[in-house]
């Protein structure tokens, strides 16, 4: 079976998907007990919009600081965070400046 997740993109992101302001993911569905992690989610997004990982995790593998992750109504910081199928995932970039 295949587990859809429909991820909402923040603003600043949509260059990556061509305006988007939402796009599906889609990932093999290994068990009903095993949900994939944020991290898979995140990596299937990538292979569909490169560059765009980059822009929410940094080089050490973790959220950048002005990123914050809904899974369903929780915000989230650990990309190890199990997401179950058909879950909708939401993207907030902060804004800065002055």
């Amino acid at each position: 079976m295949i587990a859809r997740y429909r991820v909402k993109i923040p603003s600043p992101l949509r260059s990556y998907t061509i305006g988007a302001d939402e796009v599906i993911v889609t990932l093999p569905e290994l068990s009903k007990q095993a949900a994939p992690p944020l991290r898979a989610i995140l990596a299937a997004l990538e292979s569909s919009f490169p560059g765009i990982r980059f822009r929410m995790v940094d080089e050490q593998g973790g959220l950048r600081p002005h990123v914050a992750i809904f899974v369903g109504p929780t915000a989230v910081r650990d990309l190890d965070t199990p997401v179950a199928p058909q879950t909708d995932i939401m993207i907030v970039a902060a804004l800065s400046g002055g």
